[in-house]
């Protein structure tokens, strides 16, 4: 049996797995991919990346780490979770089944898609799920959310500090009646296009423009860059029947990563927590580490396996 298991290679899960083994925890990652959502980037004309300050450099470090501990990962999806007398049971694709004393799940989040003809070809082409990761880059920019949402309102704000301009095409009106929509509907450089909707993507190399439709009537709207914010579904169906979630079915944790179950922390865009960025995913999952740590040292084991540790 593992001291812990891991589920998810992306920022949160990889901090988590170093933290981990640095404290000498028999410890096991089982992820599909390494890196998450950091092996996605948004790729525009004319935009220079390595002015901002992101937490990519510092996965990438961790994750070269984990590369060669062959024994601490292993690269499969996670069919099943279940609980035990004693901790947890983990099973992957491959038939394997693995047991662990304590589990972190970090497996993230995915975006909504538009799921219009175009949106595939132009992922990450001018075309991506999170304008507040991105915003400061484009300064003087025009740009579009998509959504009519808190989290494409909060978008919204964020462009209009730097961007040229930027077009908000909102499905429904949604939370247009906020205080946060007001604010963002009298931005002097937002213009809110009401009840339209993305009928397709279209570019040459990147996403130059959308078609949104609106009474039966085409038009074509044009940016360098277009941020769809209909929402996160996050990877929670694993756990759903062993800890609590709120109403979005993210995972409800504490302030040290707890959730409602013994022994079975989280981290990451999968939870409650507030924003989803990767300096943030990091943090959360340096704590869940450390909480699972904690965790482990009160946790009661057979003195035989006490003997065998001491012994290693």
């Amino acid at each position: 049996m593992h001291d812990l298991i891991i589920l998810g290679g992306g920022p949160a899960g990889l901090t988590a797995t170093i933290y981990a083994l640095r404290k000498h925890l028999d410890v096991l990652l089982i992820a599909k991919d390494i890196g998450g959502k950091t092996n996605f980037r948004l790729d525009v004309p004319n935009i220079e990346r390595h002015l901002v300050i992101n937490g990519e450099e510092t996965v990438n470090r961790f994750a070269s780490e984990i590369e060669y501990l062959d024994f601490a990962r292993v690269m499969e999806n996670v069919t099943q979770v279940e609980a035990l007398a004693d901790g947890y049971g983990v099973r992957t694709g491959n038939g394997q089944s693995y047991e662990t004393r304590a589990l972190i799940v970090a497996t993230g989040a995915n975006a909504k898609r538009l799921g219009v003809p175009g949106e595939t070809e132009f992922i990450m082409r001018g075309l991506c799920y999170s304008a507040l990761s991105y915003a400061s880059l484009f300064v003087e920019r025009e740009t579009v959310v998509i959504g009519d949402n808190d989290l494409a309102l909060r978008a919204v704000a964020e462009l209009a500090r730097v961007a040229a301009h930027v077009t908000l095409i909102a499905p429904t009106h949604g939370q247009l009646d906020t205080p946060l929509g007001e604010r963002v509907d009298a931005l002097p450089n937002v213009v809110i296009l009401e009840d339209y909707h993305v009928e397709s993507v279209r570019g040459d190399k990147y996403a130059r423009s959308i078609v949104v439709k609106h009474d039966g009537a085409t038009r074509e709207v044009y940016a360098d860059a277009f941020f769809v914010e209909l929402g996160l579904l996050p990877n929670s169906n694993l756990v759903a029947g062993l800890v609590k979630r709120d109403a979005e079915g993210r995972i409800q944790i504490d302030a040290r990563n707890r959730t409602s179950a013994q022994g079975l922390f989280a981290a990451g865009d999968v939870t409650n927590v507030y924003a989803e960025q990767v300096l943030i995913a990091i943090g959360e999952g340096a704590k869940a580490a450390l909480s699972a740590y904690e965790y482990l040292l009160e946790h009661p084991v057979d003195k035989r396996e006490l003997a065998v540790e001491e012994w290693r």
